[in-house]
Formats: structure tokens, sequence, C-alpha cells
């Protein structure tokens, strides 16, 4: 057993005909070819809606660590749908993932992917169930000649950072504690109302 970060080093006394336990990995590599081949039948199935599967929302991450990066969530919550006046069983039929279990504890978030959701109906070229007889909110014919198979994800996610020019650094800022000022912060949050 190879030894993994700071325990004590084991001293393994193999016995049970230990070399018919060796866990092998010859299949990586085939492994890793069927499923490209798996993504590029699936991408031929299911054209020309993306590739990539349907449009994820904007979350931050947890923990103090990770909170100042946003990332892909699992699906839009309810509110976000409503206030973007778009039925939640409408909404998975035409690409957009909702997860019912999901809360909006800010107004930043629920407006971000509201406008996410916005953009992505602006953009969306809606196939008629009939082309004979196309629908109220279906695209026309000149949008339908135009639609390709989006190969990337759906509206990429990007942490967008304000770069800050160089400058001096003043008494004040010198004597500011961050670290404590946080966890007083995060204490009188804490024990509010006590």
């Amino acid at each position: 057993m190879a030894p993994s970060r700071n325990g004590m080093i084991l001293k393994p006394h193999f016995h049970k005909d230990w070399q018919r336990r060796v866990d092998t990995w010859f299949n990586q590599p085939a492994r890793k070819i069927r499923r490209r081949k798996a993504r590029q039948a699936k991408a031929r199935r299911i054209a020309p809606r993306p590739a990539s599967g349907p449009i994820r929302p904007i979350v931050r991450c947890p923990t103090v660590r990770y909170h100042t990066k946003v990332r892909a969530g699992r699906g839009f919550s309810l509110e976000e749908l409503r206030v973007a006046g778009i039925h939640k069983k409408v909404a998975r039929t035409i690409g957009i993932s909702v997860d019912p279990r999901r809360r909006n504890k800010s107004t930043e978030s629920l407006q971000a992917n509201v406008q996410r959701l916005k953009e992505y109906r602006s953009k969306l070229i809606l196939f008629p169930r009939k082309p004979s007889a196309p629908k109220k909110g279906d695209s026309s014919a000149e949008e339908l000649k135009l639609a390709t198979q989006l190969t990337g994800p759906v509206m990429r996610i990007r942490n967008v950072y304000k770069k800050e020019k160089a400058r001096v650094i003043t008494e004040e800022e010198k004597n500011f504690k961050a670290f404590a000022s946080l966890r007083m912060a995060r204490a009188n949050a804490r024990l509010f109302g006590i």
C-alpha cells in the first residue's frame, strides 16, 4: 500500500494471495474512447439541440473558501422561472433545467438568473412540432435554416474580475484587520437577537 498524506507508514504484511486483489487500470484508454463515442452518438441523436444538454443557472460555490467564485448549478428555481414568465413544465421541453428544491436567498442571484433566462429565450430557435402548421412562439422558416448545433456549454458562465490599478497603500488600509473584521461580522450575524 502506498503511503497517503501525513499518516503513519504502514507495514503491509501481504497474505491471502494478495496478487489476485491488485486493482488494475488496463481498461482506462478503452473506457476513454467508449465515453467519447457515447458523447458523439448522443450529440447526433439530440441534434440540433445543444450537445452539452440544457442551460444551467449561475450559482455561487458554498463555504468561505470558494464563495468568491460562481459556477453552473443543477437547475433554475421555480421562483426564477415564475419571474421570467416561463412555466415549469414548458421549461424542460425547451432546454431549461429545473430544480424545484433550490431556494433564492438573495435578490441578486434571482435577478442574474432571470436575466440569463430572458437572454436564452431571445436567442432560442424553436422548431414547430408540425412543420406545416407552426404555432405562436415558434421560430420563422428563415431562422430555422440558420439553426446549427452548439457544441460547448450553453451560455458559458465566466468569473469576471475587476483589475485594480497600482496605488499607494493608505495608513487606514495598513491598520485594517481584514480577517478579524470578517470573523467579527460573522459572529455578529450568528449572535443577532441574543
